[in-house]
């Protein structure tokens, strides 16, 4: 087993732990410690919201969590001799939960803390549990449905340089004007309220507060991508921007939708990840990998083999316009399609909805060619639910 470099006490926030990590990203936020090219290591990490949902059956946790607290994550990890330019090298090797705390749990935001994909159809906060049996994980909120899950980090990335990150922000910060008072908000500023910024203290700390970047979207240093295929034996290639990488990971899911279309969208949970990091000098030049990170996903796949799919398309379901080749529209429809089916079996819209962001659903973008319409589906494996869910003649 690989030597645990990063701990975490459940039982204390990310800012009282004796390490703390981080929950902004900057590229002043020292190191929690440094490795060598070729050195396999173990990182344990909280929940993304710093354990701030219970594991009961009130959703008020999820009505009020602080999002300013979020994500939280365990690094940043200096890895020497890597300079920008070059490309880090990093390898899944496993993930799991810790022992006892063997539970995660799914939420669907209010409108007005956070919201969702479905925000306009579902506003209101309500929450999941989910137990984990080794492999397979079962709900007592959403019961019927038993799957295996692919366990992965929804959050890894490197720090930006400053230059990136003024970047950042100064685009984000455009978007946000074109609708200053939208809710939920188009973007996150920077904020200096819940920061957490390793062992930053004094103004060193204030300064990178009000620049530093939130942790929701994905970036040019990959950050929040929430892909669920990224998971044990992958390996990423990320384009390197600062001295030593500063190689950072946390919200870790037990599985996930594609789409994670509640927001708190996978089956969310503390564990511990092991990971092997090594370099490619020059790497950005000699393969391109500059705008995003590049990865090979990993042999673990649950092997569901029947599905049921739900079509979508680029046409707004309040009013019936016409859009052209909007994807984000067309995967809504098939999202909300799907869910009317469930709904047909016996699942709330609600249940129905944080099972399609929980479970292995595949997500895809049928065709984005056929003017004016795009297509998306949502395929839902039918072994996951314990009776026939299939229409009958």
């Amino acid at each position: 087993m690989p030597e645990t470099l990063f701990k975490v006490d459940l039982t204390k926030p990310m800012k009282e732990q004796a390490v703390p990590g981080h929950n902004r990203w900057h590229p002043d936020i020292p190191a929690a410690f440094a490795v060598n090219p070729g050195t396999s290591f173990r990182m344990e990490c909280m929940d993304w919201t710093d354990g701030q949902i219970c594991n009961n059956d009130d959703p008020s946790d999820i009505r009020k969590v602080d999002l300013n607290r979020v994500h939280m994550l365990s690094g940043p990890v200096y890895v020497n001799g890597v300079e920008p330019g070059d490309l880090l090298v990093v390898d899944i090797l496993d993930i799991g939960a810790f022992q006892n705390e063997e539970w995660g749990f799914n939420g669907i935001f209010a409108k007005e803390n956070g919201g969702s994909f479905l925000t306009e159809h579902y506003p209101d906060a309500q929450k999941s549990i989910w137990d984990f049996h080794g492999i397979y994980t079962t709900s007592r909120h959403v019961p019927g449905v038993k799957f295996a899950g692919i366990i992965h980090p929804g959050l890894i990335g490197v720090a930006p340089s400053m230059e990136l990150l003024e970047k950042w922000n100064k685009r984000e910060q455009a978007l946000i004007q074109t609708d200053s008072n939208r809710v939920p908000a188009l973007a996150n500023p920077p904020e200096i309220e819940s920061a957490v910024l390793g062992t930053l203290t004094g103004a060193a700390f204030e300064k990178a507060a009000r620049e530093g970047a939130r942790t929701v979207p994905p970036r040019e240093n990959g950050g929040n991508c929430d892909i669920k295929n990224l998971s044990k034996g992958s390996r990423i290639y990320f384009p390197v921007f600062v001295e030593g990488a500063k190689l950072s990971v946390g919200d870790l899911h037990f599985s996930q939708g594609d789409g994670e279309i509640t927001f708190c969208g996978g089956i969310e949970m503390s564990g511990w990840i092991d990971l092997h990091v090594d370099v490619i000098k020059g790497g950005i030049d000699k393969y391109q990998i500059k705008d995003n990170p590049v990865f090979k996903p990993g042999p673990i796949d649950p092997l569901y083999s029947d599905y049921l799919v739900f079509e979508g398309i680029s046409v707004d379901e309040w009013n019936g316009k016409q859009h052209y080749l909007d994807a984000t529209i067309a995967y809504r429809r098939a999202c909300l399609n799907a869910i009317e089916f469930l709904k047909t079996c016996g699942y709330t819209g609600e249940q129905a909805y944080m099972l399609l962001s929980s479970a292995p659903v595949e997500g895809r973008i049928a065709g984005i060619v056929d003017i004016p319409n795009a297509c998306c589906t949502i395929a839902i494996p039918t072994q996951i639910f314990d009776k026939d869910i299939l229409p009958r003649l």
